[in-house]
């Protein structure tokens, strides 16, 4: 196994078990090593720190996913998979009327570059890095293993995540079984999931426990849902009995299956709206009447570089919205911008508010839900900020 020699005094971040190995440590590399080989990383002296992911280009050169030494062969992912399905039982999903959840969240549970949703009888693979992809078929027998009879299909939807020169010698589709969209539930509401022409794996599962909350606020509300996808803010706000519930999204595709989520569940069909319209639009020309609103919008920055422009984008967003929210009214905000972290997005939802001239209070800090898991030695891992705020 080839080896990447770190420098002298840049040992320390892998010796406290953070996962990500920077280009700037890095002294020397073996001759010879290729994107995606597995090699490990030792000291000045030779000695061994960690085994990982190689891969060119980026700020990241090593994606650790072992701190002992390994081969990386199937036991290696059994036991992975198993360690996540252990975890994952603790949380009781099942009990709980959910058959959607992440079984595997990259960093969280030690395995860089590697996403796994679990959507009923189907699992969607997503890879972020070419190592972790060339690992896939030790990773889909891992998931037949650990649960068995519980999945009857595993879809690969690594294409779009992974670097384009490697990402147009594969191909998106189903490596083991074959399936379509299906319904899930999530807390006993239902909702359509498709992966293969949704986005992220098919459904933000990461806003579980959100769309919960949501719920105490709803009954007998009018309720906005920006940036709404696939519904799941509305779907909940309706079940709780909100008056009227107004969904929109620039993507005509995601307000069809807000639609189809919304008749999936039964509800009249007077008692909601849907837009396919900018956001930002909507907001200027929208009645000032809302007494809920969700402002949910995509990751505005997806490196340091365009940190400054998200910032500027999110304090925009939210000045609009508080806006036009009646006295009295309730903001779920979300930033899920990992190079925008709680200060700053907190900071940011300040300034919005000292511009909008608003009294408002802040009753809730949000994150990610459980399975969503977070290592406590890589925070970079919570990436979902969110803030519910009340409105005088």
């Amino acid at each position: 196994m080839k080896q990447v020699h770190l420098k002298h005094k840049r040992t320390a971040a892998v010796k406290r078990f953070h996962p990500w190995v920077f280009s700037g440590a890095i002294h020397k590399v073996d001759d010879g090593v290729i994107d995606g080989e597995i090699v490990e990383v030792v000291d000045g002296k030779g000695n061994y720190l960690a085994t990982g992911h190689y891969q060119h280009g980026g700020s990241i050169s090593v994606r650790i996913f072992s701190f002992e030494k390994t081969e990386a062969g199937q036991d290696f992912w059994n036991q992975k998979i198993q360690q996540a399905i252990d975890c994952r039982l603790q949380l009781k999903l099942a009990e709980k009327n959910t058959n959607c959840y992440r079984l595997m969240h990259a960093e969280g549970d030690g395995v860089p570059g590697l996403i796994i949703d679990v959507y009923g009888n189907t699992a969607v693979i997503q890879c972020h890095s070419i190592g972790m992809h060339q690992a896939i078929s030790y990773i889909s027998q891992a998931i037949k293993t650990g649960l068995g009879g519980a999945i009857n299909a595993i879809y690969d939807k690594s294409k779009e995540t992974l670097p384009s020169q490697y990402a147009d010698s594969i191909d998106t589709g189903y490596i083991y079984g074959d399936g379509s969209a299906e319904i899930v539930k999530e807390y006993d509401h239902a909702f359509k999931v498709d992966w293969e022409t949704g986005q992220k794996t098919g459904f933000f599962l990461d806003q579980r426990e959100n769309r919960k909350l949501l719920a105490n606020f709803c009954e007998g509300k009018k309720v906005l849902n920006t940036f709404c996808y696939s519904g799941g803010f509305s779907i909940y706000a309706l079940q709780a009995g909100a008056r009227l519930v107004d969904s929109v999204d620039i993507s005509s595709n995601a307000i069809k299956l807000t639609d189809e989520n919304v008749r999936l569940n039964g509800f009249e069909e007077h008692k909601h709206r849907s837009y396919a319209e900018d956001v930002m639009q909507f907001l200027k020309t929208a009645d000032d009447d809302y007494d809920v609103m969700v402002v949910d919008p995509p990751a505005f920055a997806k490196n340091i570089r365009k940190r400054h422009n998200a910032v500027q984008g999110y304090k925009r967003l939210n000045v609009l919205a508080l806006n036009k929210i009646k006295k009295g009214g309730i903001i779920f905000t979300f930033s899920c911008s990992q190079v925008v972290d709680k200060k700053l997005f907190y900071d940011t939802i300040v300034a919005a508010a000292l511009e909008s001239g608003r009294r408002i209070k802040v009753l809730y800090r949000l994150s990610q839900p459980a399975d969503h898991a977070v290592s406590i030695y890589h925070p970079e891992g919570e990436y979902l900020k969110g803030l519910v705020l009340y409105v005088d």
